[in-house]
């Protein structure tokens, strides 16, 4: 049975960092599209990064790069999202995600529960 967990979400101030894992069990991450997904309230849930299984790094938006940096690390089987410089935007629920992949969430793959990040002034 293929199961994605999240962690490392949480309460941060405006300016501070957090780094999310996705642990995965059941699919060799390597082998798959992995991704980071956003659900901020009343918005669209959307794709933030997909690393693609040839290790290609996506973010939805260019301007992501320079704060967050998505990783992977197939001995682990864990996927990563570094974020630093949060902002209050970032706020949502993040996703992660494995398989066939597209920009909104749940169109396709398999996906973990989610974890909470909420940036405050």
């Amino acid at each position: 049975q293929v199961q994605l967990v999240e962690s490392g979400g949480g309460s941060v101030k405006v300016g501070g960092s957090l780094r999310l894992s996705c642990t995965v069990t059941g699919l060799t991450t390597g082998d798959f599209d992995m991704g980071w997904y956003r659900q901020a309230g009343g918005h669209l849930c959307e794709a933030v990064s997909v690393i693609t299984a040839d290790g290609e790094v996506y973010f939805e938006k260019d301007r992501l790069k320079d704060r967050l940096t998505a990783s992977r690390d197939n001995p682990k089987n864990t996927l990563y999202l570094q974020m630093k410089f949060l902002k209050p935007e970032d706020t949502g629920v993040y996703y992660c995600a494995a398989g066939t992949l597209y920009s909104t969430c749940f169109d396709g793959g398999t996906w973990g529960q989610g974890t909470q990040v909420t940036v405050f002034s």
